[in-house]
């Protein structure tokens, strides 16, 4: 940095600086929180002055006009009387320098905020230990942040994801098998400010059966969510989430109806993004009643509705082959036919989902390899109209029943998520194993996973640079090169893209070019490949055990 007439200029970057100057007052010592504030000043742009613990008024104000200051930051956390007197005494002499625009900002306990809160608006914004630290970086970079303000909190995926950087968005799977017990517990979530995205966990019926009454089973009402019935049960959905941080809403896009579903999900949710897979609900796993084919035409079609409403898409499909056993071969080549068929339909900002722990016994190393591949792969298929956003998550069936044990496979699988800079974190949380996460349950996930993420920020080490996890990331590259070689291979004549066309991309299936060992007996696919975990990743075996490339597994399509 260089200094130019008390003007602060980054010699990198050339923009001009703005000054924070902060301390303690009066007798306080307690300066963790200036050290904080200050740690995410740097961090949005400011140049800091610290003045340290137990600050005078007059050395304070001294050095706010000597440095002169654009933000004065005032801490003090004792007697809510003595700080009354003392911030009044502060109001009064630093009158000059408010008239002149300067910021001030005041950080304490709830107790000595509200005494700053009655200095009729001297104060630019209170801090009471409340608000998060992305909460703390938003208002640093201007942007108007108000604890109490709905339009603190972006409503939009895109813009409340640049409004957070570097921390993630936080999202949480949500549902409970009644409609109040369910808004109750938004609301909950969302004055805890624990989630910027709530994902409604909504019943089977709802998302197969929406539109078909006559279809519903009334015994089954709220099996695995909230049952949702009207557009009218929606929009309490998401009345119950304008409190708190005011979270956004998605679900699930079901598995019938999905363009009359899309529709009213903008209308009543204001959906954050739709989440929809390539290969999966329908006659193939059992949870829909579109063919294959039927199936992955619709999801297309879905694609290409939301891509010109300029919606945000994720294919939630990787997962599902890597929940099945599949090779971490096939399940790369998934991660890139989403992208690109994401791509090919519109999408304008593709959110790459990458589950780990799926198979649940993949090493960290292996599992970061794999995830490393999917992104090298589709990173060329970004362009001024296509923009890849990361979603990481831990694995749905990795979680141990113990909880202790599950609260430490959260952090941790999260901490190593966080190698991937991850725009967006789902997090899964911790009582997976037992039972559907209470709106409690979530608040403590979320609070494990916030910790492990300001952990990683702070300085974590570069995991991705280890040359065993890039050597495996290179070898998977060329293998799902290889894969989608065959899948091109069995084309049939007419079709311009075998990739996107639903004809081929049933036929790779049902020739086992994509197969995954617990699709045994399906009636779409093969379920005759062998996987096994060998050091730590999931490959694919011949009858004798012995690992084998997908050259030698996909001879007969490549020759």
């Amino acid at each position: 940095m260089i200094r130019v007439e008390n003007t602060t200029i980054n010699d990198l970057t050339g923009v001009i600086m703005k000054t924070v100057v902060a301390g303690a007052l009066g007798e306080c010592v307690h300066v963790a929180g200036v050290s904080n504030f200050l740690r995410l000043a740097e961090q949005a742009g400011w140049r800091i002055v610290f003045l340290g613990p137990a600050v005078p008024i007059e050395t304070l104000l001294e050095a706010a006009r000597r440095e002169k200051a654009d933000l004065v930051g005032v801490s003090y956390r004792l007697t809510p009387e003595t700080g009354e007197r003392l911030l009044a005494e502060f109001a009064e002499a630093a009158a000059d320098l408010h008239e002149q625009g300067v910021r001030f900002a005041f950080g304490g306990t709830p107790p000595v905020s509200r005494k700053a809160e009655a200095l009729s608006g001297f104060f630019d914004q209170i801090f009471d230990g409340s608000q998060s630290r992305e909460e703390v970086l938003a208002y640093l970079r201007g942007e108007g942040f108000s604890t109490s303000s709905k339009s603190a909190y972006p409503q939009s995926t895109i813009e409340r994801i640049r409004w957070k950087q570097p921390y993630p968005l936080l999202r949480h799977h949500f549902g409970l098998p009644t409609m109040q017990t369910t808004m109750d517990g938004i609301r909950e979530i969302a004055e805890a400010k624990a989630l910027d995205v709530i994902s409604l966990g909504i019943d089977q019926d709802a998302q197969a059966n929406f539109f078909h009454p006559e279809r519903q089973n009334p015994r089954a009402t709220g099996a695995g969510g909230v049952p949702v019935r009207s557009a009218e049960d929606y929009r309490q959905l998401y009345q119950a989430t304008r409190t708190g941080n005011y979270p956004l809403v998605r679900t699930y896009s079901g598995t019938d109806d999905f363009i009359r579903l899309a529709e009213m999900y903008v209308e009543t949710i204001n959906i954050a993004w739709c989440a929809i897979p390539l290969y999966w609900f329908n006659l193939m796993d059992g949870r829909g009643p579109l063919t294959l084919e039927e199936s992955i035409r619709e999801h297309q079609q879905v694609m290409s509705w939301y891509g010109e409403r300029n919606i945000p898409v994720e294919l939630n499909e990787p997962h599902h082959w890597g929940m099945r056993d599949a090779s971490d071969v096939v399940f790369v080549t998934s991660g890139y036919l989403s992208a690109y068929n994401a791509k090919a339909f519109g999408v304008k900002d593709y959110i790459a989902q990458l589950m780990f722990n799926s198979p649940p016994n993949l090493s960290d190393a292996m599992d970061l390899a794999k995830m490393l591949a999917i992104l090298e792969m589709i990173a060329p298929l970004e362009d001024d109209s296509f923009h890849v956003w990361r979603q990481t998550r831990t694995g749905l069936l990795s979680y141990p029943l113990e909880d202790n044990a599950a609260r430490a496979h959260l952090a941790t699988s999260i901490y190593l998520q966080m190698a991937l800079k991850p725009n967006i974190i789902h997090i899964v949380g911790h009582t997976e194993a037992d039972h559907a996460a209470t709106p409690g349950d979530i608040i403590d996930a979320s609070l494990a996973a916030r910790r492990s993420i300001e952990n990683a920020l702070a300085g974590q080490p570069d995991m991705t640079a280890d040359p065993h996890i890039q050597a495996r990331k290179k070898h998977l590259i060329e293998q799902a090169q290889l894969t989608l070689q065959a899948i091109k291979a069995i084309s049939l004549a007419g079709s311009d893209d075998p990739l996107i066309d639903p004809p081929t991309l049933t036929k790779a299936v049902n020739l086992g070019i994509l197969d995954a060992p617990q699709l045994k007996n399906n009636p779409f696919a093969q379920g005759k490949v062998s996987t096994r975990m060998l050091q730590g990743a999931s490959e694919t075996i011949d009858e004798f055990g012995n690992l084998i490339s997908e050259q030698e597994r996909l001879i007969k399509f490549l020759n």
